[in-house]
């Protein structure tokens, strides 16, 4: 039994927790970085603002939550669509781009100029750019190897090409537009022909 109890309490906080961070972020998103308070988040979240110092000292240390936990699910999204990807290495890596690509234009909503200087602050973005970077080149040395993608220029020159082309897709309007450009870095990346002798 009090095993479950402590489940149930981890839960409720996890919860919590998660409203907080998602209240800040609706908040912020509305009004701008420098203009919400404590107090409009706690009312916001439906709480008081007693818990909600039980939570976070300030707005910053609830955004840069919030951020965190996006970044993971922006991350876990990555890893679930290699693993489902059907196919060879070439299908996992275009369904791998294409699903960043995605988040990408979903994130370009950070409006608030403010926002995204502080939240790119954050070390976690470099921790994550490093992962989604060694899972790209992951991806493209494996489809090196099994003559799926090109062995002519190198992994780590080739996740390069790769990421910043992806960068595009923040300007897209549509997911059309990004499955459209993920199809032209792709051909970038097929094997050269061989010559004929």
């Amino acid at each position: 039994m009090p095993r479950l109890w402590n489940r149930t309490i981890e839960a409720h906080r996890r919860d919590v927790r998660a409203a907080i961070e998602d209240a800040a972020a609706s908040l912020v998103a509305t009004h701008g970085l420098r203009t919400v308070t404590m107090s409009q988040i706690a009312e916001t979240a439906g709480i008081g603002r007693a818990t909600l110092y039980k939570y976070f000292p300030d707005v910053e240390a609830i955004l840069v939550a919030w951020h965190e936990r996006r970044i993971a699910v922006h991350l876990q999204r990555l890893i679930t669509a290699r693993d489902q990807a059907a196919g060879n290495i070439a299908d996992q890596l275009n369904t791998v781009m294409t699903t960043y690509a995605i988040i990408s234009r979903e994130t370009r909503q950070h409006a608030d100029a403010d926002l995204v200087a502080f939240l790119h602050r954050d070390k976690q973005v470099a921790v994550a750019g490093k992962k989604v970077r060694k899972l790209v080149r992951s991806l493209l040395n494996d489809g090196a190897k099994d003559g799926d993608i090109r062995d002519d220029v190198s992994p780590d020159e080739l996740t390069s090409y790769c990421l910043h082309a992806l960068g595009a897709a923040r300007t897209l309007p549509s997911k059309a537009a990004v499955r459209r450009l993920v199809t032209v870095i792709m051909a970038g990346l097929r094997p050269r022909p061989r010559a004929r002798l």
